[in-house]
C-alpha cells in the first residue's frame, strides 16, 4: 500500500459492553475529531468489554484517544463493573499501533506523551507496556494486568508497580489504563462446541506461547507452548453459549489464525470436541485471510487462484469466521477499512 502521510491506529479496549448510550457516547468522542476515523465497533455483552479501532494522521488519533479516554473515566464506574474479560479500568488498554509512513520509535515517543497528559490532566494512573514499557516486567498486558481491578489499589502500593503517569493511587471510578505502541495483532477467539471452560483452558494452556505447569514428584515444572507470540485464555462467552479459547495472536506473521485453528482442532480432536468457528474482535489483515485461503487449495494439491476475493471468501469457510457471528470481509479486514476510509 501506498500512503502519502503517516497513518497512526488506534484499538482502545473499554470495559463496558452492555449499555448502548455510554458506548455511542465514547464513539462520540472519538468522531469529534477531525482527521480521525472510526472504523469500527466490537461490542460484548457477556465480556462486558468494547473495542474500538480507528486511525489517521498522528496528533488526531492522539486527541481523539485522550477524548475516549476522558469520556468513558466519566461514565464508566469501576466500582459496579463486572464481565469474563480481566480489565483494570474503564479504558483497560489502549494501544498506539503505526501503520505507515511511522516508526515504532515514533509510536513510542506519541504514547509517552499522551500517557501523561492523561495521568496529568485526567488523575488516571498509566502504565506503559510493549514497545514503550520502560521496565521489563512491566511489557507485557497479563503481567501488568495480574490481580485485575479488584487487587489493584494493593498492588500498587508495591514499588515496582507504581505507574509510570498520573496518580500514585488507584482512581477508584476509573481505575488504571494500560498505554503504549506495539505491533498490529489478531484478537481471534476460537468457539467449542462444549460449555466446559476445562476444555477450552486445557487447550489454551498448550497452544500460548507461556505454556503451563505440571505438577510431578519434583514439584510444579514449566512446560512450554506451541506457539510462539500467542497468549490464550479459556472462558465461556455467554454471547455464544460455548466455551472458547480466547487469543491474542502477538505477530500473526510468525503464529497465525491458520496456525492457531489448526493447532486448536488439533487438540480439540483429542479431547472429543468439535470446534464450531471463529470471532475476529476488531479488524484483521488481509494477509491472514490469503494464507488460510491458500491453504485450502494446497491442502488439496492445486494451486492457488490469483483472485483475492476468492481466497478470502476460501478462509472465511475454512476458519468458520461466519459459524460464531457475522463476518463482512468489506467491514472486518483492516486495508478494507483503511482504504474505506480514504487512509490508503
Amino acid at each position: 500500500m501506498i500512503s502519502r502521510r503517516p497513518i497512526l491506529e488506534c484499538v482502545p479496549n473499554f470495559s463496558e459492553g452492555r449499555d448502548p448510550q455510554k458506548i455511542q457516547a465514547i464513539a462520540d468522542a472519538i468522531r469529534s475529531v477531525d482527521g480521525a476515523h472510526l472504523l469500527h465497533i466490537d461490542s460484548s455483552p457477556a465480556a462486558n468489554r468494547t473495542v474500538m479501532t480507528f486511525a489517521g494522521e498522528p496528533a488526531a488519533v492522539c486527541e481523539a484517544a485522550f477524548r475516549a479516554v476522558k469520556t468513558a473515566g466519566e461514565l464508566i464506574d469501576m466500582t459496579k463493573q463486572e464481565g469474563v474479560h480481566p480489565r483494570i479500568g474503564a479504558t483497560d488498554v489502549c494501544p498506539l499501533v503505526p501503520l505507515y509512513d511511522l516508526t515504532m520509535e515514533e509510536a513510542v515517543g506519541l504514547s509517552r506523551q499522551l500517557g501523561e497528559r492523561i495521568g496529568n490532566e485526567l488523575n488516571i494512573p498509566v502504565y506503559l507496556y510493549e514497545y514503550s514499557a520502560v521496565a521489563e516486567h512491566r511489557r507485557a498486558l497479563p503481567d501488568i494486568r495480574k490481580g485485575q481491578y479488584e487487587k489493584f489499589a494493593e498492588k500498587m502500593n508495591l514499588p515496582e508497580w507504581k505507574p509510570d503517569y498520573g496518580p500514585l493511587e488507584l482512581t477508584l471510578q476509573s481505575g488504571a489504563t494500560v498505554l503504549g505502541a506495539r505491533d498490529v495483532l489478531v484478537a481471534f477467539n476460537i468457539s467449542l462446541k462444549t460449555n466446559d471452560i476445562n476444555t477450552a483452558t486445557y487447550i489454551a494452556d498448550r497452544i500460548r506461547e507461556r505454556g503451563y505447569y505440571e505438577k510431578t514428584e519434583a514439584g510444579k515444572v514449566k512446560i512450554p507452548g506451541l506457539l510462539p507470540k500467542l497468549r490464550a485464555i479459556g472462558w465461556y462467552m455467554a454471547d455464544f453459549q460455548s466455551a472458547q479459547v480466547s487469543m491474542n495472536l502477538l505477530d500473526y506473521r510468525v503464529t497465525s489464525p491458520l496456525k492457531v485453528w489448526e493447532a486448536t482442532s488439533a487438540l480439540a480432536q483429542t479431547l472429543g470436541v468439535e470446534v464450531i468457528g471463529c470471532e475476529v474482535v476488531g479488524l484483521i489483515p488481509e494477509t491472514c485471510l490469503l494464507e488460510a485461503g491458500a491453504f485450502t487449495w494446497l491442502r488439496e494439491g492445486k494451486e492457488p487462484p490469483h483472485d483475492r476475493e476468492l481466497l478470502v471468501h476460501a478462509a472465511i469457510e475454512h476458519l468458520g469466521l461466519n459459524k460464531v457471528k457475522p463476518f463482512d470481509p468489506r467491514e472486518k479486514v483492516l486495508e478494507y477499512s483503511l482504504k474505506r476510509a480514504g487512509l490508503s
